[in-house]
């Protein structure tokens, strides 16, 4: 480690009006370093980063004390109030970002070999051959498969790992002094995540790389950082070698997220008997979906001959990688998508072939929970609107007093106040706005809920607090669950029984207790290795 920090961070402040984000923030990062800024949503992580490289353009953001960008040569730059043309000169070319989400970070008109080609062409002044042959090393660098066709496609042809991979190529195009990860693993299954995680590693020692990563969970800064702040409004609580951090950290803040971590070795649920009867069963189900791609149509298998039963007041973990096909058996029984074959029935009555208001009826028999709760409730409609949707639709409720009598019933049982009816979906948290959907899902008193990766998106603490919340309901009102996700670690805190997927077949479907004490199958041991372990990798 030099003894010059390749980025230092001093006292840095952020207000906006009256407000105040980020307060006398300090760290500097050294070459081959990788420094962990972690916390909730809110905490002030990105935009510490943000403002400390120059890239904060929020109106009326007023940006306090200093960050130096010292190169090899000593050649040292003040991004803090650094003009638009520094900036220009450092972002790209000495400066590089992986964001959280790569659609959205992605340019949807344009080849990869033009996104990488672009900083190349601008920044090193290649011609248009020179950055051509140089895209092709850095997708072959990062992992990407069949690089040179994968050259001319475009992003939305890639899975959300292969885009994350292209993210980092373009990130580190220009040999950049340091890499800023903001959230890179955050939407990735657990086993991309780890694959992400050990490339950052290994490039990181290629061409001596400093890297600042942002992440909520200390799980994953436990892999890849030595040293790590923990930020809480704004204000840096905690600041420590990582194994510190683990073993002794100092604020009770850091505690609580140590304790939010979903770990393998935790408890599972209570158990229940055994000959508990079926309330869904499901068998054969196989689905296939029509595509085009650049050589004409094609079919994609993304079901295949999967049965499974889910036992009364129990949960039914279906995990896997994604596109494993987790998603389209939870589209299917909520009757989103139609199968090609198989059959599917919830107590006895099939649920695939029924029609009419038979089938209006029995699908109020099932709710649905999605990973992204901002994107499935309406932003124009108030809480008490959408959850007394399904009141409505079902005849639930006789009149608007006893719907809004419904809404504070289930308001209170999952946690919220009752003035909350009167907000709109962005006055809420990401952890409120996924109680509230889980209030949506079962005012329609449904016998059996789907959680697809209904926690995927949340905080630690807040994924903590979300699923005792489950827990708690399935316990009171002996709900059954099909909880979907990529997380074993979350899998086994809710699941009695466990169903692995694969490329759309199963794997391994066994109790819970079973699986996690002795997986028959490699694939679930691979899931089982990529979860964070309890100590941390980076520091040894």
């Amino acid at each position: 480690m030099s003894p010059q920090p390749v980025l230092s961070v001093r006292d840095l402040g952020v207000r906006i009006g009256s407000r105040t984000l980020v307060d006398g923030v300090s760290f500097d990062v050294h070459r081959e370093q990788t420094v962990g800024i972690v916390g909730e949503s809110g905490s002030g992580k990105s935009m510490t980063v943000l403002a400390g490289t120059g890239l904060l353009d929020a109106p009326g953001a007023r940006v306090s004390g200093t960050s130096t960008l010292t190169g090899e040569t000593g050649e040292s730059v003040q991004l803090v109030g650094a003009s638009p043309r520094v900036l220009r000169r450092v972002h790209g070319a000495r400066i590089g970002f992986v964001f959280q989400d790569p659609g959205t970070s992605l340019n949807p008109l344009l080849t990869l070999e033009r996104q990488i080609t672009e900083s190349l062409e601008t920044h090193r002044r290649m011609t248009r051959r020179e950055a051509g042959t140089r895209a092709l090393e850095l997708l072959e660098a990062v992992g990407l498969p069949d690089p040179e066709m994968r050259l001319h496609a475009y992003p939305h042809q890639l899975s959300g790992g292969q885009r994350q991979r292209v993210m980092i190529a373009i990130a580190l195009a220009c040999d950049p002094e340091v890499l800023i990860a903001d959230e890179p693993t955050t939407a990735l299954d657990v086993t991309t995540q780890a694959q992400i995680v050990e490339l950052v590693r290994t490039l990181q020692r290629d061409f001596g790389t400093a890297v600042v990563w942002i992440s909520h969970d200390l799980g994953v800064i436990g892999q890849v950082a030595r040293e790590v702040t923990v930020l809480r409004d704004g204000v840096a609580v905690e600041q420590a070698p990582i194994m510190d951090v683990f073993e002794r950290p100092r604020d009770e803040y850091t505690r609580d997220l140590l304790a939010a971590r979903p770990v393998l070795d935790g408890a599972g649920p209570a158990a229940v008997p055994s000959d508990a009867e079926a309330l869904l069963e499901v068998d054969g189900l196989d689905v296939r979906f029509a595509v085009s791609t650049p050589v004409g149509r094609s079919t994609v298998h993304a079901v295949k001959d999967v049965s499974f039963r889910i036992r009364r007041a129990t949960t039914l973990g279906l995990v896997g990688e994604s596109g494993s096909g987790k998603s389209t058996v939870a589209a299917v029984l909520t009757g989103l998508v139609k199968p090609d074959g198989g059959s599917a029935t919830l107590d006895g009555t099939d649920i695939l072939s029924v029609k009419g208001s038979r089938a209006k009826a029995l699908r109020r028999r099932i709710g649905l929970v999605l990973q992204d709760p901002f994107s499935s409730l309406n932003p124009r409609a108030r809480v008490d609107v959408s959850i007394s949707e399904p009141l409505k639709v079902h005849g639930l409720a006789d009149s608007a007093q006893a719907r809004r009598d419904r809404v504070a019933e289930l308001l209170e049982l999952v946690g919220l106040p009752t003035a909350f009816a009167q907000r709109y979906p962005h006055e809420l948290s990401g952890g409120q706005r996924q109680r509230v959907s889980i209030a949506r899902a079962l005012a329609a008193e449904p016998d059996l809920l789907i959680l697809d990766e209904a926690t995927a998106s949340l905080d630690v603490s807040v994924q903590a607090r979300v699923l005792e919340l489950l827990s708690r309901l399935q316990h009171e009102f002996g709900l059954t669950y099909l909880l979907i996700g990529h997380d074993l670690a979350v899998i086994r805190q809710l699941s009695h029984d466990v169903l692995v997927m694969r490329d759309g077949a199963v794997v391994e479907s066994r109790p819970a207790d079973e699986l996690f004490a002795a997986p028959e199958q490699q694939y679930t041991r691979d899931l089982l290795a990529a979860v964070p372990p309890v100590t941390p990798r980076a520091a040894v």
